[in-house]
């Protein structure tokens, strides 16, 4: 997959627990796979992820099992 590719995406999935407010951890080892897919996390794979971490740190995103 391209890194545009990559990135939209890992948008995508990123958008999903943001909108629902969860990040289950078959959806957190989705984002992680997609993101290492081509060993290496570009700038935006890196944004997006420094995002959710931001979210998940604040409580606006809450990781469940």
């Amino acid at each position: 997959m391209k890194s545009g590719e990559t990135g939209g995406k890992l948008s995508d999935l990123i958008k999903k627990a943001i909108s629902d407010c969860e990040l289950t951890q078959a959806e957190h080892d989705e984002i992680i796979a997609l993101a290492s897919e081509d060993h290496v996390i570009d700038s935006q794979e890196r944004a997006l992820l420094a995002q959710l971490q931001e979210l998940i740190a604040n409580g606006t995103v809450t990781k469940v099992r």
